[in-house]
């Protein structure tokens, strides 16, 4: 049995308290949710939740602050913290408030509901009942906390409640559907059809019998009246994937479907009026079909209402990792064994430059998911499963790759050092560190101490006496002519 309760989502963003809402909404859930400390404060006592959601920086003050009060107060609730501060700081006063969990901003939609299946199994434990904790982790069919695709979930959120057509546009295998998908499921018309048809995989001539149905007799084989993908979607979603790839004809019919709200059938004389959503997306670039006229303008307009660009996944690394272990859950629970990521295999799903985006990420999870027969997957197991050309040669290693270096470092050098207790790991890894940021932040700037100070945060007699501790010349860090 799952586990459902209550939830109160507090936080001044219309789009976080959109899209979290409605996600646990359709998990099951009653959800309220407040912008400020006084609407929280307020609804804790009329509405009672279960678990409350909120955010640090609020209009009126300190969410946390009052936390510690409101636990006292009701015992049972459970508080789950969102914050954009992401720093250690942040996270010790949540611990000490009393909070369940605590998750930085961006944060992904799948993480957050697991924390409140989490909670609320809590709860019920508390309260002698038996029941699964688990949560059907769908909310939001999409995974990501890049800025990117924060930047996708504030768009989703924003076309929820309307029905304005909608281009998305991506590279292949970057999610187009998914997000199709979750606009469908979060949205109005959730309770009605989701339809979805891919211009590329029809031929030709069947696209107009698929897209508007045909009568008995229309043509050869056509022996009884069948509807097409606008009234088999009737009052929901019509999804037209790969739009860049209908034929000028069919573009035709299609405008003219999209004016009338009403759909001929092939062979047919009378119109059916249709009411559907169209979400339409394409790999291809339309504007250049425009000018080579292979796509109409005025079709191009009629879709491109909201249009959502979905990144590549080499230009959200920062999401990888984080995608890599949700599918290898997910293949989990299908059934498939368990498995986890050891930190160098980390490193180079980070490195790889990923053509196929995350399709390719799925398919080579759920490979190794199967085939690898450790149930830690290495490196030396992803060096046998990917391409030869893992890591580019004008690849620039992220932030998230720094951290995974740091953390072998520490590992190797805590190795070294058992037993010398007197050892100072911190000066030896800004001993490490501090030098290459030292003499790359001064290069940038052509050795001008005043700026390079001002980007490192820090004053200029304080960078003076690093260089001269380092022993680093500026005049030799500028970058030539």
């Amino acid at each position: 049995m799952t586990s459902t309760g209550s939830i109160l989502v507090v936080d001044d963003d219309p789009a976080i308290c959109v899209v979290v809402g409605e996600a646990l909404r359709r998990q099951g859930h009653k959800v309220k949710t407040a912008s400020s400390i006084r609407e929280r404060s307020a609804l804790i006592d009329s509405f009672a939740p279960d678990v409350l959601i909120t955010d640090v920086m609020l209009p009126d003050g300190d969410g946390l602050e009052g936390v510690a009060d409101i636990l006292d107060r009701k015992p049972g609730l459970s508080v789950i913290i969102l914050s954009a501060q992401n720093t250690l700081n942040t996270a010790i006063r949540a611990t000490e408030k009393g909070a369940f969990e605590y998750l930085p901003k961006p944060f992904d939609l799948n993480e957050l509901s697991r924390a409140v299946g989490d909670a609320l199994g809590m709860n019920k434990a508390e309260e002698g009942k038996q029941e699964d904790a688990g949560l059907p982790h769908d909310g939001l069919p999409l995974v990501g906390r890049s800025p990117a695709m924060q930047e996708v979930y504030r768009t989703i959120a924003r076309v929820l409640s309307n029905d304005l057509s909608i281009l998305v546009l991506g590279e292949s295998g970057t999610g187009k559907e998914l997000v199709a998908e979750a606009i469908h499921g979060l949205g109005q018309r959730r309770t009605k059809p989701f339809v979805a048809i891919n211009m590329a995989a029809i031929p030709r001539e069947l696209i107009e019998a698929e897209l508007f149905g045909y009568e008995k007799g229309a043509f050869t084989g056509a022996n009884v009246r069948t509807a097409g993908k606008f009234e088999q979607a009737q009052g929901g979603t019509l999804f037209l994937d790969e739009i860049g790839d209908m034929p000028m004809e069919a573009q035709t019919r299609l405008l003219r479907v999209l004016q009338s709200g009403e759909v001929t059938t092939v062979g047919g004389s009378k119109p059916v009026r249709v009411n559907v959503r169209i979400i339409a997306a394409t790999n291809k670039d339309l504007p250049k079909l425009i000018d080579e006229n292979r796509f109409r303008q005025d079709l191009y307009y009629r879709l491109n209402v909201v249009p959502i660009s979905l990144p590549a996944l080499r230009e959200r690394r920062e999401d990888v990792i984080l995608l890599a272990k949700h599918f290898l859950e997910r293949a989990a629970q299908e059934g498939l064994p368990r498995k986890t990521l050891a930190d160098d295999a980390a490193q180079l799903l980070m490195a790889y430059h990923w053509p196929g985006n995350v399709r390719e990420l799925q398919n080579l999870m759920q490979r190794l998911a199967v085939l690898s027969r450790e149930n830690v997957i290495a490196a030396e197991v992803l060096r046998n499963s990917l391409p030869l050309d893992l890591v580019p040669s004008d690849y620039t290693a992220p932030a998230d790759q720094l951290g995974l270096a740091v953390r072998e470092w520490a590992k190797r050098q805590l190795g070294i050092g058992i037993g010398q207790p007197n050892r100072n790991l911190h000066d030896d890894m800004l001993a490490v560190v501090e030098p290459i940021l030292l003499q790359e932040t001064l290069a940038s700037v052509d050795g001008n101490q005043i700026r390079a100070a001002g980007l490192l945060g820090i004053n200029r007699n304080t960078l003076r006496k690093k260089l001269t501790d380092y022993g680093l010349d500026p005049l030799q860090l500028r970058v030539s002519d």
